[in-house]
């Protein structure tokens, strides 16, 4: 009788061990392979405004958006929000050669930078075709990662002042989001002017 309650309280043990086992909470790492299988966008609700976030802290309307005077300075043109140098409007009125010569470098409206490369002027990154409309987000890797013009291998190098060594850092999530904003920004048809060979160079 002895041995038979032994044996009974062994099996009722085991059936609490097994149920136990079958009933417990996830672990923690079993929380985090969930979690970490839907989409983050560092910790934005859509690809877009994380895209459009790191656009703002990353300082690329400083340059390709146009600005207005104000009593307070020049700021922002919203209306031509990233729309690069307009096509219309003149680089600033200076001695490029004397400037080359002392290795100055001179803007006026962030748009366009005359320096010891020449003149380069802020493209238009909207999502026209005078834009980024056309391009494909390999393009755009390929630009920031290796600073290719238009994002095509055998183009030319991106000119000065495009920090282009320093955003090739950026993860491909990032990159990603960043053309995900840019193709969904208003298009807006500017033709930026094509950059100078320095003032002092043999035409």
């Amino acid at each position: 009788m002895q041995k038979y309650s032994i044996g009974l309280c062994f099996v009722c043990i085991l059936s609490i061990l097994v149920f136990s086992q079958c009933t417990q909470k996830p672990s923690e790492n079993q929380i985090a392979v969930t979690k970490s299988s839907k989409p983050s966008f560092g910790g934005f609700e859509s690809q877009v405004a994380w895209g459009e976030h790191l656009v703002a802290i990353g300082g690329c309307n400083d340059c390709h958006t146009p600005k207005k005077m104000t009593p307070q300075g020049p700021e922002l043109d919203y209306s031509l929000l990233l729309s690069g140098h307009p096509a219309q409007m003149p680089p600033p009125d200076v001695n490029r050669i004397e400037m080359e010569k002392k290795g100055l470098i001179v803007t006026s409206t962030l748009t366009a930078w005359v320096g010891p490369w020449g003149i380069s002027y802020a493209a238009n990154l909207t999502s026209d075709a005078t834009g980024i409309g056309n391009w494909e987000e390999s393009n755009f890797i390929r630009a920031i990662r290796e600073g290719k013009y238009k994002g095509i291998a055998s183009a030319r190098t991106l000119l000065p002042p495009m920090p282009w060594p320093m955003y090739k850092n950026m993860t491909d999530g990032e990159l990603k989001a960043i053309f995900s904003y840019l193709k969904s920004t208003k298009p807006i048809n500017n033709n930026v002017p094509q950059p100078q060979p320095p003032a002092s160079s043999p035409q």
